[in-house]
């Protein structure tokens, strides 16, 4: 799928996302690691993987920053952009601070709230507490759930440079018919 994409959107301006250890994150590190850097050759320019949730469960702090890590690293050696999922829904507030720590170390592009497949997707509370631990740091996507131009710029409001959603044709509608209403005022 990624070589067909990538060929679809060639001269476009548009990158090829691709999401490694999709949707649970419970592939081995060195499958998220092959997974990474087989997407990019194939044309990825961008790799969305999600954390190992077994192990922030377990506390091992050192394999996730080692995860995240090599992960990183390997999207930066082939200039691609990295988005860590969180996947919020699944996590204590002092996980999702951890979390943000161990991506203060190691800097990805992103910090994602979710992958929409888990319980419950981006909330504002989640995003404004990301944003509260990497300031400008680390750039924020929320995504999931996303449906509305309302939740969109209250997404935006807490601190996300970047929405994930399935509905956006419907948000950009919307936003024109408010642009429309708002200038025949």
């Amino acid at each position: 799928a990624i070589p067909f994409c990538r060929e679809a959107l060639k001269n476009s301006g548009v990158l090829c996302d691709a999401a490694v250890s999709f949707p649970l994150g419970q592939s081995t590190l060195e499958t998220k690691v092959f997974e990474t850097i087989d997407a990019i050759e194939k044309g990825a320019g961008e790799v969305d993987y999600v954390v190992n949730l077994v192990e922030i469960k377990n506390q091992n702090w050192v394999y996730v920053e080692e995860e995240m890590q090599r992960i990183v690293a390997a999207c930066d050696k082939r200039q691609a952009v990295s988005k860590v999922i969180f996947e919020t829904c699944y996590l204590t507030d002092e996980e999702k601070r951890r979390l943000c720590q161990v991506a203060l170390k190691v800097k990805p592009t992103f910090i994602k709230t979710s992958t929409g497949f888990g319980t419950k997707g981006a909330t504002v509370e989640d995003v404004r507490l990301m944003k509260a631990c990497v300031g400008d740091a680390i750039s924020i996507k929320a995504s999931g759930g996303i449906r509305s131009m309302e939740e969109a710029l209250a997404m935006i409001e807490a601190g996300a440079s970047r929405i994930g959603t399935s509905s956006g044709v419907a948000i950009v509608d919307q936003y024109r018919l408010y642009q429309t209403a708002a200038a025949s005022k």
